[in-house]
């Protein structure tokens, strides 16, 4: 004899939640690791400048941020024609993020397979 029965999947909203924040934590190990670069990039100036290096996530658009606080930071990364020490360079930051890219992504994929589990 037939039964009929109903079935309900609730599990897509907190599915999608919990890929969200898996794309965020990616993201965030992602510019940590582009912000670790940055810091062995950026040029010396006594330590000020690359002691001001941070990393953060915006959890609502999934945007990473990685950025320098110092009142020249933005003259010393465009400033082309600027002398640096061994290994230190202008375009700090954007060599670093183009450079990073690959991992980035490696990163972000590793904890969304995570997150599938």
């Amino acid at each position: 004899m037939p039964q009929n029965f109903r079935l309900s999947f609730n599990g897509a909203a907190p599915a999608a939640r919990e890929m969200r924040a898996a794309a965020a934590r990616g993201l965030y190990l992602g510019a940590e690791h582009v912000l670790g670069l940055a810091t062995e990039r950026v040029p010396l100036d006594e330590g000020y400048l690359q002691s001001t290096g941070t990393a953060s996530v915006d959890e609502s658009s999934l945007t990473g941020m990685v950025s320098f606080d110092g009142p020249y930071a933005v003259r010393q990364h465009e400033e082309l024609r600027w002398r640096h020490a061994p290994g230190r360079t202008a375009k700090y930051l954007e060599n670093s993020l183009n450079a990073a890219r690959p991992e980035v992504a490696a990163l972000i994929a590793a904890e969304l397979r995570r997150a599938m589990r």
